[in-house]
């Protein structure tokens, strides 16, 4: 792959027209902004992160998660952009030197499509099929559509909600940009081939046509030959927006958890210095002094700071030094995995305790025993109202949904696909209204 063809502004839905500017925005830059002020954006305001939604202490949602992912994964690609221009001086007059917005607004889109409730949302769906009252539909639907229902992804569905053309939509969806797109694609193959053991996927089989004209657009290496389940290697800027989330969920999860007492400031002091040797720890306990920090929330925010910034450095540096692997469709894993072993060894005791004390918390558990109950009440109400749509009270509960969802559509599969977009497009909080609406557990107060 080449770094001239892989960054293009070329835009889904516009290939053979350009509108008209009426300003200096770059491409790319437009492709930030159309995210920015787009309803699904700002409806992550009230989507579960990890921790329940905001009481007396704030803690993260999906969107300011998704902004601070985009904050470091701007850094990201700046830093990548100037690193590798200093060999190849001659990327300075392309669109290469703009990664940076490319990646930042990428990192805006990656939990675009999460549904309600975060990964217990997506289980919910996925198990509907495979676990409840969907098994019947099996034999109804294409082995295509089945394998991406039981395999429910929030990152097939983002990639779905930008390029897909939903009713009343133009085409090509947000009419972003093909580098922005291919940027979000994480898992760039059919859930076919998720199956047989990648467990997650990019795209949904209705999408993977656009997939396709866009990889093949932009030279990104083609993994499985014709007639197999398509597969593709990362587009290069997915390893920067992984690196993004990646550093950001770890690190602000235990700034989280230490705000709501899950963990101890002992605990957390201890987690984030040790992603430094002991002259950078005294230097960092040198400069809490100075600064004057006694609060304890305070002297957390000041060492994740210097962590993430730690971090950040080190994923910049391990994308150089596996650039050529990258390029070439060969690269395994993550950055994050092959950063410097000190840091690896930190990084690693925080996912540790992550995964033992803050992801098994009482907080966390109730929030997914509940969000799992409520997802999957309203995928039987609404699936069996989208697979028999002539009963009465199916016309009710389908006369709620938005006209953006085509599910009065003639064919099953749209019509299960549109319940699917219905409900993973809710907010929790709207979720939790429809489950007690349609379970006569709360009326409309005029």
């Amino acid at each position: 792959m080449n770094w001239e063809r892989l960054i293009s502004n070329k835009r889904l839905g516009q290939e053979q027209r350009h509108s008209e500017r009426h300003d200096d925005r770059s491409e790319f830059k437009r492709d930030y902004d159309r995210l920015i002020f787009s309803a699904p954006f700002r409806r992550m305001q009230n989507k579960t992160q990890v921790f329940p939604l905001p009481g007396s202490v704030f803690v993260h949602n999906r969107l300011t998660h998704s902004l601070e992912v985009a904050s470091v994964g701007l850094s990201l690609g700046n830093d990548v952009a100037h690193a590798v221009m200093r060999t190849r001086p001659e990327l300075a007059g392309t669109l290469f030197p703009q990664i940076g917005t490319v990646v930042s607004t990428a990192c805006l889109a990656h939990d675009m499509g999460n549904p309600p409730f975060g990964h217990s949302g997506e289980k919910a769906i996925q198990t509907f099929f495979t676990e409840g009252e969907g098994r019947e539909l099996k034999d109804k639907v294409s082995p295509g559509f089945w394998a991406d229902v039981t395999h429910f992804e929030g990152n097939a569905n983002a990639f779905r909600l930008l390029a897909h053309r939903f009713k009343g939509r133009r085409e090509g969806g947000f009419v972003m940009t093909y580098t922005t797109l291919a940027s979000i694609v994480k898992y760039p193959f059919a859930s076919t081939v998720a199956e047989k053991g990648h467990g997650k996927f990019g795209f949904f089989i209705p999408e993977a046509g656009i997939y396709r004209k866009i990889a093949d657009e932009l030279g990104i290496i083609r993994k499985s030959a014709d007639g197999l389940p398509m597969e593709y290697a990362r587009h290069p800027l997915v390893y920067l927006v992984e690196a993004a989330d990646d550093i950001c969920y770890e690190i602000m999860d235990i700034e989280d958890a230490h705000k709501l007492k899950i963990v101890t400031f002992d605990e957390t002091e201890r987690l984030f210095l040790d992603f430094f040797d002991e002259k950078a720890q005294n230097h960092i306990r040198q400069r809490i002094l100075d600064e004057g920090i006694t609060d304890e929330n305070e002297r957390v925010v000041y060492m994740r700071a210097c962590v993430i910034g730690a971090l950040e450095r080190a994923c910049v540096d391990a994308f150089m030094r596996h650039e050529e692997e990258i390029m070439n469709g060969t690269m395994e894993g993550a950055l994050v995995d092959k950063i410097e072993p000190k840091l690896a060894r930190a990084y690693k005791k925080c996912a540790i305790l992550s995964k033992e004390k803050i992801y098994k918390s009482k907080p966390v558990l109730d929030v997914e025993l509940s969000g799992y109950k409520i997802m999957a009440t309203l995928m039987e109400a609404m699936v069996d109202a989208a697979a028999n749509p002539s009963r009465f009270y199916s016309r009710q509960l389908i006369s709620r949904v938005s006209s953006q969802y085509d599910i009065d559509a003639p064919d099953l599969e749209t019509r299960l696909m549109a319940v699917i977009d219905y409900i993973s497009g809710m907010t929790d909080v709207y979720a939790l209204d429809v489950y007690q609406k349609i379970n006569g557990i709360s009326l409309p107060i005029v």
